[in-house]
């Protein structure tokens, strides 16, 4: 890792070796969201050199990078360029999500809006004279300003990032046509003419975010299957040093060649070969099988499967991002 800088080195060490002397490494990039944030990111990426795959993945908000030189290609300075700041993703590591919070407030605030602003456009609509129209404008204007600089914040930050940088993405014409409307409809109520669309530029916000929101927690629910099948692993085992010594250590610590003890009700952490002891294993979470299978001396068993009864002493063969489980989850997330 010397002579790169931080970003790089970083990267470096989230990525893992693959076959032909490639890297892989997965890069987060929350501002990702729609089919032309995928397009231009996988087209920008697979023109930089030595870059042999590069794939978004829209649910988890994730880019696949491969490449073939030992030094990254500049991934990060790429996407900075494009509007979205990304950071390397370690296997196994759980970023929070806040979007859902969010879009759920910004909707709460569109809806009330939205509602209020037409049961006045209604009244404007049913016949109203010149003053209480006016009136009802002022009100709808007081109302949908707050409305918008909130709850339209979700698509005009959005907006704005990209078109810094000479960018467009689905949000550009939602900014414009919102921003048009309500520009058009208050300079109506200031020279007091007829026609002004608040109700308009609010309901808009309202239905987008209302897409935007049941969009995101659809693939919040594809998320969570990844999520689950991590949360079901062993964190923890007791590995056997050489000297008999028995030591509780995390499983990121645990190497190939070490000699682990799996009690009843504990979880396998690792690819490994049963060298002592018998017990029933219960594979369900890695073939769906619920009755147990006998495993004995000599007998190979997987990561996430459950030991139900004795104790087992196993020969780690295979740790971390080689075993069953984590492949398991990795063509889920694919």
């Amino acid at each position: 890792l010397r002579g790169l800088d931080r970003a790089a080195a970083e990267l470096v060490l989230a990525s893992v070796p693959i076959a032909g002397g490639e890297r892989e490494a997965e890069l987060v990039v929350p501002e990702i969201h729609c089919a032309g944030c995928i397009a231009r990111i996988e087209r920008a990426l697979k023109n930089l050199p030595d870059i042999t795959e590069a794939r978004v993945n829209l649910s988890t908000k994730r880019v696949r990078v491969r490449w073939r030189t030992s030094t990254p290609p500049p991934l990060l300075e790429t996407l900075a360029a494009l509007g979205f700041s990304a950071h390397a993703q370690e296997k196994g590591s759980d970023d929070r999500d806040d979007a859902r919070s969010e879009l759920l407030r910004a909707l709460a605030v569109a809806g009330f809006g939205a509602m209020n602003i037409m049961l006045l456009s209604v009244s404007v609509w049913s016949g109203a004279d010149a003053s209480t129209r006016q009136i009802f404008h002022c009100l709808s204007a007081l109302i949908a300003l707050p409305t918008l600089a909130y709850s339209g914040r979700v698509f005009f930050r959005s907006a704005w990032r990209v078109l810094r940088h000479g960018q467009t993405n689905m949000d550009v014409p939602i900014s414009i046509g919102v921003l048009t409307a309500f520009g058009l409809s208050l300079y109506e109520t200031i020279t007091h003419g007829q026609h002004a669309y608040f109700d308009a530029a609010v309901t808009l916000i309202f239905f987008l975010l209302t897409g935007r929101t049941l969009d995101h927690l659809m693939r919040e629910r594809a998320r969570s299957a990844v999520l689950g099948l991590a949360r079901l692993a062993a964190r923890s085992a007791t590995v056997i040093g050489e000297d008999g010594v028995r030591a509780y250590v995390p499983v990121e610590h645990i190497q190939p060649g070490m000699v682990l003890s799996i009690a009843a009700g504990e979880r396998i952490p690792v690819n490994a070969r049963v060298i002592a002891g018998a017990s029933s294993i219960d594979l369900s979470l890695l073939t769906g099988e619920s009755a147990p299978v006998r495993k004995e001396r000599g007998s190979l068993v997987l990561s996430g499967a459950g030991v139900e009864d004795g104790r087992l002493r196993i020969y780690a063969e295979h740790v971390g991002w080689g075993t069953a489980a984590a492949r398991i989850a990795e063509y889920v997330e694919q």
